[in-house]
């Protein structure tokens, strides 16, 4: 039968924020006047003469981003700028954000950034970082374990949130088994799939935590991220800048740059300080964290300039463009040409040749 979209529900998690449990490490210590902060040296020579006002879009993801927010990177490097943080919720949120003009910078998934720059928003954005490449912590769960490959998902019911990265590597691995046509998909935002799950109304769900962790309770894990990424359709979270920002701030973007390649190296290496700031971020204990980002790839600025600001990205971006077309998730591309300019490699190159 012909793919079906089943719009049950608003969108609400276009990028999946990771959620609270409970017994954890203390929650939003920098925010907390109370609490005690943890502020790091800076790892570099401080800039003072920095005074750029940078307002921040963070997630609670687990990456890098929230060792730098966390230890107070930014705000110890270049003291005289002001900095502000504000959380979303979504991919979707951040968008929003960028198109009120209410953030400079911020983190999204690969789907909602190049629905930001598509018709009919049309922002003016540049990718300026890759927090992390997705894995396994997005991955498509199954009901019946005689369902052991794609192809076997024809015919049945699959949850996922329309527009995320999730619905990308899920559409692009039902094309890749000829059963695109033949699937049903349904819009549910992860809070959402477990209560359709546990009634039988859906088959399946490509989904990440905690939904992923409660559905593989009682499913199986059949495909992730990592492994659609393998077969050449890789999606990220990243930072997305307005191009005026990235323009009229290159010192800042460097230092930023700066910092995030030292707290994405710390937390390769599995850092006991930057896995306690993830921690604090998202209301998790350090063990829960280390599992987690078992389901990422986080590439360093090396690693990014070689693999992905040389030329693939940009391509990457225009191919989720026309993925995004075809799904009905935006009405028309840009020109192609949009989607290659977006990435902006300048702050990354220079940290890169360090």
């Amino acid at each position: 039968m012909p793919v079906t979209w089943k719009h049950t529900l608003a969108l609400a998690g276009v990028l999946g924020a990771v959620g609270a449990t409970t017994g954890c490490v203390e929650s939003g210590r920098t925010a907390n006047p109370d609490a005690e902060v943890a502020v790091a040296d800076c790892p570099v020579e401080p800039d003072p003469g920095i005074t750029t006002t940078a307002r921040i879009a963070w997630q609670a993801i687990p990456n890098a981003d929230l060792a730098v927010k966390d230890m107070q990177m930014l705000e110890t490097c270049m003291p005289n700028a002001d900095i502000s943080w504000s959380k979303f919720d979504s991919g979707a949120d951040v968008v929003q954000a960028f198109g009120a003009g209410s953030v400079d910078l911020g983190l999204v998934g690969s789907s909602p950034a190049v629905t930001a720059v598509s018709p009919p928003l049309d922002i003016d954005l540049r990718v300026v970082w890759l927090h992390d490449v997705i894995g396994a912590a997005e991955s498509l769960v199954v009901q019946d374990p005689a369902v052991d490959s794609v192809d076997g998902l024809a015919g049945r019911t699959v949850a996922v949130p329309f527009g995320s990265t999730a619905h990308y590597s899920l559409q692009s691995a039902l094309r890749e088994a000829g059963v695109d046509r033949e699937v049903e998909l349904i819009n549910l935002a992860p809070d959402n799939m477990i209560a359709a799950w546990d009634r039988g109304e859906i088959d399946a769900a490509w989904v990440w935590d905690p939904t992923l962790t409660e559905l593989k309770d009682s499913g199986e894990v059949l495909l992730t991220s990592e492994e659609t990424a393998e077969a050449g359709h890789p999606t990220f979270d990243m930072e997305a800048a307005t191009s005026e920002f990235v323009a009229e701030n290159p010192e800042f973007m460097t230092m930023w740059t700066t910092l995030q390649n030292e707290a994405v190296q710390r937390l390769a290496e599995g850092d006991a300080e930057t896995v306690e700031s993830l921690a604090v971020q998202l209301g998790l204990s350090p063990d829960v964290v280390r599992t987690q980002i078992e389901g990422y790839v986080y590439p360093d600025a090396a690693a990014q300039q070689e693999e992905y600001f040389s030329g693939a990205l940009g391509g990457v971006l225009a191919d989720t463009a026309g993925f995004l077309v075809d799904v009905g998730q935006i009405d028309t591309a840009a020109p192609a040409e949009t989607y290659r300019q977006m990435p902006y490699p300048d702050a990354i190159e220079e940290v890169a040749a360090r």
